[in-house]
């Protein structure tokens, strides 16, 4: 009798974004998979008219890190879905610079606001912190290599727990610790019930992150303001106003782009704003992580901006079926029997890992301030079997369904993916 066991890859991502800058070496097979694959999963959760928040760097993030106990079909499906090279050897180090990138922004505005706090310059750094773990089952016959990779490229400490005789109790440590490192932004990222005996690891990737604008919204401008909600008849939200050099800003066939920046001037918040009041789907059919990557260079413009405040939480989203539609299908055991994690741990004909599930959720707040967001995913594994003349300032009126990002600009790679349908 095969004896089904599984693990869960976890990924959990928080922010109160601000600025950020591009990154270093290494990094761009990362941050360019990590985008397209944000592009494929919008394309498949934007189905509705409701809005939508994804963190494509928390679900790559954890996924590479499954990744790297994949072998076999497995290895060679997973690398074609997450848009890694066929030889993938690199894969892991690539995520550990992205990583190393993005903690250097921190790093960066805390220096910058010590500096600038005697000129009226940004009061708070930005705050991001990554954090990755591996929740796994006591006994369990893990290979050293796959930990010791984990470990060197992602940080992941490795912390023993006991699904087999008490999953509920490790199912709210692992819950405790998304909450933790989110600030209590993400709760209950993990459903009861959805570990078990079977369980045999949980992989998480937690961020958390929070900046403030550059040059932060004044609060007596905002203003009700209407607003096309769902495309249709329009309905007053609470209207952001400003205008600014320092915008990002470009158009293109059928939208407008526009970028703000968060302080230190390495993250930004694009919006790809529709022509058409009812223009989102057909913009959405025509995102590409080009498209995206194009956005970290947008010429800056003087631009006077009217833009929504928003607060987006949605529910746990479940990725598996939408992983398996990109083709994703032995990583889930389909066909029974297909799963292969030989570098995780040893594969036998009746004890083999498999992902189970991938859970996900985020959070995200933008207002005057800055932008507050916050994610996770878990994937659940079972065993079983310059311009020298300025233009006039544009006014640009976020006032329909847009597209939105948070980007971090040295690396192009998008922390956070989603649309706004509703701000209310």
């Amino acid at each position: 009798m095969v004896r089904m066991k599984r693990f869960l890859i976890l990924q959990v991502f928080g922010a109160l974004i601000a600025t950020m800058s591009n990154g270093a070496t290494g990094y761009d097979l990362a941050a360019t998979a990590t985008n397209k694959l944000a592009v494929d999963l919008h394309r498949q959760l934007a189905t509705g008219n409701e809005n939508l928040c994804v963190s494509p760097y928390s679900i790559e993030s954890a996924l590479a890190m499954t990744f790297a106990g994949a072998d076999g079909e497995t290895r060679t499906e997973m690398a074609r879905v997450l848009h890694f090279p066929s030889d993938a050897s690199a894969v892991s180090a690539s995520f550990a610079s992205l990583q190393h990138s993005l903690e250097e922004m921190s790093v960066k505005t805390a220096e910058l606001v010590k500096e600038s706090k005697r000129f009226g310059g940004p009061s708070e750094p930005i705050t991001l912190s990554v954090a990755n773990r591996l929740f796994a089952q006591k006994g369990y016959d893990f290979r050293e290599s796959f930990l010791a990779l984990v470990k060197q490229n992602f940080g992941a400490a490795f912390e023993l727990l006991d699904f087999v005789h008490d999953s509920s109790r490790a199912t709210q440590h692992i819950n405790k610790w998304v909450a933790d490192q989110t600030r209590d932004r993400i709760r209950d990222l993990i459903p009861s019930g959805a570990l078990d005996e079977t369980t045999r690891l949980v992989l998480a990737n937690a961020l958390y992150l929070k900046a403030p604008w550059v040059d932060p919204f004044s609060e007596k401008a905002t203003r009700p303001e209407p607003f096309r909600v769902h495309g249709s008849a329009p309905v007053d939200v609470s209207m952001m106003q400003k205008r600014d050099k320092h915008f990002g800003y470009a158009k293109g066939e059928g939208y407008t782009a526009v970028s703000l920046p968060y302080a230190g001037y390495d993250l930004q918040f694009i919006v790809l704003l529709p022509d058409d009041v009812n223009g989102l789907r057909a913009l959405e059919s025509q995102l590409t992580s080009q498209m995206l990557a194009k956005c970290a260079k947008l010429e800056t413009r003087e631009v006077d901006l009217h833009m929504p405040k928003f607060k987006i939480e949605p529910p746990t989203i479940v990725l598996a079926e939408k992983l398996e539609v990109l083709g994703m299908k032995t990583a889930f055991n389909k066909p029974a029997g297909s799963a292969n994690f030989d570098r995780m741990a040893p594969r036998k004909p009746n004890d083999y890992l498999y992902i189970s599930q991938v859970f996900h959720k985020t959070f995200i707040a933008v207002d005057e301030k800055g932008t507050e967001a916050a994610a996770a995913t878990a994937v659940a594994m079972m065993a079983g079997t310059a311009l020298i003349q300025r233009p006039p300032p544009v006014e640009v009126k976020i006032d329909r369904p847009f597209i939105y990002a948070i980007q971090h600009v040295p690396t192009s790679v998008c922390l956070f993916l989603g649309r706004v349908t509703d701000p209310r």
